[in-house]
């Protein structure tokens, strides 16, 4: 089966998760704050600015040192793993339409993969506990193909695993480097904003097949060929 996305020829789809499918990203502007006020500190504003452009291990640090976090790194760390696997396991939900979306794609018979920066148990049980699911062979994590977005690697991966070519793969994504690498390596593209994520949405507008506010806003550029018979 296949789909139209305004003249191009879809038959298959791979999403992006976080930013995508889960309303994820938010966490990552509060975890900081969230970790302190666990362990009985209080964060100072705009403490989310401070941690965005630094990794787990700098965050860590910055919060002992900042903080005089009485653990060691690794302790702070571990402290943070254990919120973000809350976040996922228990509070999470979906972007607005993308059960829907989900839906309509099996519907039409495309079949689907995901590819996430995430750990893979943290997206399949958030996924799951919101009725979103996915074949686990058809979920694609960083960490497990050992490459970032950077690569077309995951991607490829992806779209060999429903037996597609990525001139026929609709790959949707909410950040500007993963878009560049899906389009570089000949992917359908569609970009999608939030809120919390990618800041260069110009750039994004620019690189995308097509630019969606939400997920709602592709069906205008969906044909159906089934649906025309």
């Amino acid at each position: 089966m296949c789909i139209f996305l305004n003249e191009k020829k879809v038959s298959a789809v791979i999403f992006d998760i976080d930013g995508v499918l889960l309303d994820s990203l938010k966490i990552w502007k509060c975890i900081g704050a969230r970790y302190l006020e666990s362990i009985g500190i209080e964060p100072e504003e705009g403490l989310d600015r401070i941690l965005f452009p630094m990794s787990m291990e700098q965050g860590a640090s910055y919060l002992k040192d900042h903080y005089s976090v009485p653990k060691h790194t690794e302790e702070i760390i571990k402290g943070i793993e254990s919120l973000l696997k809350d976040f996922y396991y228990f509070e999470v939900l979906t972007k607005p339409g993308a059960g829907e979306l989900i839906a309509f794609f099996n519907d039409e018979g495309i079949p689907l993969s995901a590819a996430t920066s995430s750990p893979r148990e943290h997206v399949t049980k958030a996924l799951e506990r919101n009725g979103i699911f996915f074949h686990p062979d058809r979920i694609f994590t960083n960490s497990e193909v050992g490459e970032s977005k950077h690569s077309r690697k995951i991607y490829d991966m992806a779209s060999q695993s429903m037996g597609s070519a990525p001139e026929e793969t609709l790959v949707i994504e909410d950040s500007l480097y993963a878009l560049k690498t899906a389009k570089a390596a000949g992917y359908i593209t569609a970009g999608v904003y939030d809120p919390d994520g990618e800041s260069d949405q110009d750039g994004i507008k620019n690189e995308a097949d097509i630019y969606l506010l939400s997920l709602p806003e592709i069906y205008p550029y969906i044909k159906s060929k089934r649906r025309q018979l």
